[in-house]
C-alpha cells in the first residue's frame, strides 16, 4: 500500500499526491494543448489524446512503483508534475522526472523547490538507496536545478536526442543520487 505523503507549499505553489478527482483538469488544463516545450525537453509525443491521458493517469494512481505528486497554484490550476517512478523496492532505487507544463511558472524557482522535495521524499520517506533521471542537453536550466539539488553526472548518451524545435541532435545526459549523498532541507 502506498505510503501517505502530506503536501507542501512553496510561495504560491503546492506539491501534492495526485488524486482520482484531478483526472479532468489534469488533462484540460495541460493538454488541450500541450506547450510545445514540454515536448521538447521530455521527449514525449507533442499530442496526447483525452482517453490517452485518463487511461494513463488512473493507471498510475495504484501503481506501487511510482509516486505521482501535482504542483498547482492558489486557484488550484495543475501547473506541473514530479514524479518517482520505475520503482524497484529489492534494489530501494528509481526514476524520477519532473514538467512544469507552462511557460508563465517556469523561471520563478518552482521546478527547483519541487525537485529538492521530490528528492527529500525518495530518500527521507520511501528510503531509496538511488534516485536516477536523465536529462536532454538541449535543458541546461533543468541540468542545473539537478545538479544545486545533489544529483552527480554519471553518463552520457551522446546525441541519443532530437530537439523538436530544430530537428538537431542532443546528448542524454545521465544523473543520479545515492542515499549516502543526501542532504534534507532544513
Amino acid at each position: 500500500m502506498k505510503r501517505q505523503i502530506a503536501p507542501e507549499t512553496f510561495g504560491q505553489y503546492t506539491i501534492r499526491l495526485a488524486r482520482a478527482e484531478d483526472a479532468e483538469a489534469y488533462y484540460q488544463q495541460n493538454f488541450a494543448p500541450m506547450d510545445p516545450e514540454v515536448a521538447r525537453f521530455t521527449g514525449c509525443q507533442p499530442a496526447f489524446t483525452r482517453e490517452e491521458v485518463l487511461k494513463a493517469f488512473f493507471a498510475h494512481l495504484p501503481d506501487e512503483t511510482r509516486y505521482d505528486f501535482l504542483l498547482e497554484d492558489t486557484q488550484g490550476r495543475i501547473v506541473g508534475e514530479s514524479v518517482i517512478n520505475e520503482i524497484d523496492w529489492d534494489l530501494r532505487k528509481a526514476n524520477f522526472r519532473i514538467c512544469i507544463f507552462h511557460p508563465e511558472d517556469r523561471g520563478q524557482g518552482l521546478g527547483a523547490w519541487a525537485v529538492r522535495k521530490t528528492r527529500d521524499i525518495a530518500f527521507g520517506v520511501l528510503k531509496l538507496h538511488r534516485l536516477e533521471l536523465d536529462v536532454f542537453s538541449f535543458n541546461p536550466r533543468a541540468e542545473r536545478a539537478y545538479q544545486a539539488a545533489g544529483f552527480v553526472r554519471e553518463g552520457v548518451l551522446r546525441d541519443a536526442v532530437r530537439d523538436a524545435s530544430t530537428g538537431e541532435y542532443g546528448d542524454d545526459i545521465l544523473m543520479a543520487m545515492l542515499e549516502s549523498q543526501w542532504r534534507p532541507e532544513a
